[in-house]
């Protein structure tokens, strides 16, 4: 086996299965907390963990948050102070989507807790009503209907 087999996954490897994908969100240092707060507020987040930086002095205001685990329905995201550049990428772009049967109440909730709308609400195509929002930390999140299960047909 080469080390280009390896990259591309054909290794004859042990199955990996993974249990969840937790997107983490990086937030200008010391701005973690304030984002959990933002997240509880707009979208209805429960904290579930939080872990502190151990070394910050109690003499300084906020300590920083290494990573506060934030349940969003059966899903989970992980807010971050960034306190260095090792974490900041170059990507094409990255958005979260929020499934809830209301999707007006929760923009003008995400609105009133200090997200920024963009634009207006759409319907999409076969996937009911969109919302798209910036939140008060740059990341974009898009709110949407549940999309609906397509069911096959028997002749």
């Amino acid at each position: 086996m080469t080390q280009e087999d390896v990259q591309n996954g054909s290794a004859a490897a042990k199955t990996v299965t993974f249990s969840a994908v937790k997107p983490q969100l990086f937030v200008e240092a010391p701005k973690a907390n304030d984002a959990v707060l933002f997240y509880k507020a707009a979208f209805g987040a429960e904290e579930v963990s939080r872990a502190v930086h151990p070394k910050r002095k109690a003499e300084q205001e906020i300590p920083l948050v290494l990573v506060a685990e934030l349940k969003l329905g059966s899903s989970s995201i992980l807010v971050s102070d960034l306190v260095d550049d090792s974490v900041k990428t170059v990507g094409s772009g990255f958005a979260m989507c929020l499934e809830t049967e209301d999707v007006k109440a929760a923009v003008a909730k995400a609105v009133s807790a200090g997200a920024v709308s963009e634009g207006e609400l759409e319907e999409g195509e076969g996937e009911g009503l969109i919302g798209k929002l910036k939140d008060p930390y740059g990341f974009v999140w898009t709110v949407c209907s549940p999309t609906k299960k397509s069911v096959d047909v028997e002749a």
